[in-house]
C-alpha cells in the first residue's frame, strides 16, 4: 500500500480537472441566477453533479471554493499586446490590468481571493501577474532592449497600483500609471 506522500497527485486532465470544471461552472451559474442563498456547499453539489463532501474534502470552505473560481477568472486570456518596445508594452499591458481589476467585478473578485485563508490562490494570482510579465520581458530581450527584472516590475508597479484599488477611493489614472512607468530603472530609452 502507497503512503500519501508517494501518490501521484491529480493528473491534468483527469477526474479532478473535471470535478473542479463541474463545480466552478455551477457556482457561475448561481452567481449568474443572483441568489446568494443557494450559493451553499449543497446547492453547489447539486448542480455540479457531486456530493458536499467533495467539495469540503477539496475546497474545505465556501470563500476558499469562491477564492478559487475567482482565480480562475483572474487567469488572462490573451498574450500581452506587442507593440513593438517594452515600455509601450508594458504601458498597454498594465492600463489594461488595472482597468480590469479596477471594475466592480474586478474588485469583487481582488477581494474573495484576499479574503479566503489558504493562500495557494493568492499565489495563483501572482504567477498569472508575473507570467504576463515574463512574456512582455521576453520580447524585449530579444529585441535587445534593457529591462527591470519582473520582481521589480511586480514591486514598482503592479503592487502600489493594486494597493492604491484596494485601499484608496480614487482608482489610478493613467497620468498615475505613467508616472509610474516612467520611474521604472533600467528600460531603455
Amino acid at each position: 500500500m502507497q503512503d500519501k506522500k508517494s501518490r501521484p497527485g491529480p493528473r491534468p486532465g483527469g477526474r479532478s480537472a473535471l470535478v473542479q470544471a463541474a463545480v466552478h461552472r455551477a457556482v457561475r451559474e448561481i452567481q449568474a441566477e443572483g441568489d446568494e442563498a443557494q450559493l451553499t456547499f449543497p446547492a453547489i453539489a447539486v448542480r455540479a453533479g457531486v456530493t458536499p463532501s467533495t467539495l469540503y474534502r477539496r475546497w474545505g470552505t465556501l470563500p476558499e471554493l469562491l477564492s478559487d473560481v475567482m482565480v480562475e477568472n483572474l487567469r488572462p486570456d490573451k498574450a500581452p499586446e506587442d507593440l513593438g518596445c517594452f515600455r509601450a508594452d508594458l504601458s498597454a499591458w498594465i492600463e489594461q490590468y488595472i482597468e480590469e481589476i479596477s471594475s466592480v467585478p474586478g474588485r469583487n473578485m481582488l477581494r474573495t481571493v484576499l479574503c479566503a485563508d489558504k493562500t495557494q490562490n493568492n499565489v495563483q494570482c501572482a504567477t498569472y501577474t508575473l507570467q504576463q510579465i515574463e512574456m512582455l520581458r521576453s520580447r524585449a530581450l530579444a529585441r535587445g532592449e534593457k529591462v527591470p527584472s519582473a520582481d521589480t516590475v511586480l514591486d514598482r508597479l503592479v503592487a502600489p497600483l493594486v494597493y492604491r484599488l484596494l485601499f484608496s477611493a480614487e482608482t489610478p489614472g493613467p497620468q498615475h500609471i505613467a508616472r509610474l512607468v516612467d520611474a521604472m530603472p533600467d528600460i531603455s530609452p
